[in-house]
């Protein structure tokens, strides 16, 4: 059996498939596809249940010929957008999508109405393959660095060492997702305690400027790592305190000890840290009861009430006990 895998982005809900593409692999021994963008590609590139990646650009078109020549038997479809419509037509066979619950989201955004099924979009994942014969294995998520990508710690400080750091992935795609520069630098004061700064280029000017006022205890890599080299710093950490990002999925993948921050978006949406059974080493750390929370199932630009309240009243002590209680 030679199945296709479709998920296009992002970082966090492309490392959400790999149980999928493990079960299908281990439990039924079929050869496994997967369809992503170039951007997302190196995330898969190592993972041994995937035989083969296949990625494009801008232009799906590019790439539906090389998808029609491998006669797949099946096509799951853990994106279900209108471009993964395109690829199904396009190749004509047999296949089954995930739910992705726009109504129930748009009900507890818009109204407050919770109808979301009390379910992770793993588990969601896992359905839409389930009738090809695979269950859930309760390992959790993979994530694989290549040789390449694994960094080595005293390139960076004397006092940086395998489990001896938090490692603080500062960014977030979207602005209400991410606490504000003061709101880092108070609950960063208070860590002391090595700490790597993890971001890309667009998080370099917050981490200089975090690095600026902490001192020696921080390393600032924003801007300098590949996504798969910040990888292996969150590997590499004791903790690793996060916004709701793809860091964050990647950090569970590891098995590592999780503080999730959450601000406009809410673990009820089903993307909250995934561990294997009977492991949870997340603590979630968010602003209850706020009558406009969540403003959004992805996040906002800026805060549509202009108060960011969400963020803003995170409580930095909180923050501390929790990354503390893993050292």
């Amino acid at each position: 059996m030679k199945v296709l895998l479709i998920r296009f982005s992002s970082i966090g809900d492309i490392v959400l498939t790999s149980p999928v593409a493990r079960c299908l692999k281990l439990q039924t021994g079929a050869t496994v596809h997967f369809l992503t963008k170039q951007a997302f590609q190196s995330l898969l590139a190592s993972n041994p249940h995937i035989d083969q990646v296949h990625s494009f650009d801008k232009d799906i078109q590019q790439v539906i010929p090389k998808l029609k020549a491998e006669q797949f038997d099946y096509i799951i479809d853990l994106h279900n957008n209108l471009r993964s419509l395109r690829v199904k037509l396009a190749l004509g066979r047999p296949s089954s999508s995930f739910r992705k619950l726009n109504l129930e989201k748009w009900l507890l955004v818009n109204i407050g109405v919770n109808f979301l099924p009390q379910k992770h979009i793993v588990d969601r994942y896992l359905d839409a393959a389930s009738h090809l014969g695979i269950a859930n294995d309760n390992a959790g998520l993979d994530h694989f660095i290549p040789e390449k990508a694994q960094v080595k710690l005293d390139t960076f400080g004397d006092n940086l060492s395998a489990g001896s750091y938090t490692a603080f992935a500062i960014g977030a795609t979207h602005f209400t997702k991410r606490l504000p520069p003061a709101k880092m630098l108070e609950i960063c004061q208070q860590l002391q305690r090595p700490m790597v700064l993890l971001g890309g280029n667009a998080e370099l000017e917050s981490g200089n400027w975090l690095a600026e006022q902490l001192g020696s205890h921080v390393v600032n890599l924003c801007g300098k790592l590949s996504l798969q080299e910040s990888a292996s710093v969150i590997n590499q950490a004791a903790v690793v305190l996060t916004h709701d990002t793809g860091m964050m999925h990647i950090a569970a993948a590891f098995k590592k000890p999780v503080v999730s921050v959450w601000g406009s978006t809410v673990p009820e949406f089903g993307m909250y840290p995934y561990y294997p059974s009977e492991l949870n080493l997340n603590s979630t750390i968010e602003v209850k009861g706020l009558s406009c929370r969540p403003c959004s199932k992805i996040g906002h630009t800026s805060c549509p009430k202009k108060h960011f309240r969400c963020m803003e009243e995170i409580d930095a002590e909180s923050v501390v006990e929790a990354v503390e209680q893993y050292y």
